[in-house]
């Protein structure tokens, strides 16, 4: 069933029209999408961070930031119980083992057909989206001359746009949490407009 999604949303991605490749298709299940959807985006941000991480060290990223008036702290149930200031690729590893960890998670994420998804899956699903996010916005507001001088521009709005366009239809992050980029975000969903 999830490979079924998986392969209409790539169809749907195909057709040039992100607009449409958000929606849920007709008479599927919101969590499987929702599910589908976000092994995809984390398998995105994952590429797309690994493009830059030459040039995202402890010493350049001191801190995990999208500038100055926006710094993350990272806080999990296992050595981190208070948020703790880490540099942004201590920060973006920890995100990428937890995010896997919650993927791999057969009660969270049920990979059998029939098996319900729990009670808490949107929380853990907005948490995973608004931690993603903040990738997306260090990448940007910290990196951008580095990826423009890859030549990786155009991959990253594209995949930043696909994201922002499921973020929005399915209202998984607060609007202040999207602060950083507010103003690219509103560029990209003018660009967008039916």
């Amino acid at each position: 069933k999830q490979y079924l999604l998986k392969e209409y949303a790539e169809q749907t991605l195909g057709s040039g029209n992100l607009r449409l490749a958000v929606h849920l298709p007709e008479g599927e299940d919101l969590n499987e999408w929702l599910a589908v959807n976000t092994v995809d985006f984390f398998n995105q941000i994952n590429m797309l961070y690994g493009t830059i991480t030459e040039f995202c060290t402890p010493q350049d990223c001191p801190v995990m930031s999208a500038g100055p008036k926006y710094e993350y702290h990272w806080k999990d149930e296992g050595q981190f119980k208070k948020p703790a200031r880490v540099s942004a690729p201590v920060y973006v590893d920890h995100l990428m083992s937890w995010v896997q960890s919650q993927l791999d998670n057969e009660a969270i994420f049920p990979s059998k057909i029939g098996v319900e998804f729990p009670a808490s899956f949107k929380s853990v699903i907005h948490a995973i989206f608004r931690r993603l996010f903040r990738v997306y916005a260090h990448i940007y507001v910290i990196h951008f001359s580095v990826v423009v001088s890859l030549g990786e521009e155009a991959h990253l709005n594209t995949s930043f746009k696909h994201f922002i366009l499921f973020v929005k239809e399915f209202q998984l992050i607060e609007s202040k949490e999207l602060a950083p980029l507010a103003d690219l975000i509103d560029n990209l969903l003018a660009q967008v407009k039916n």
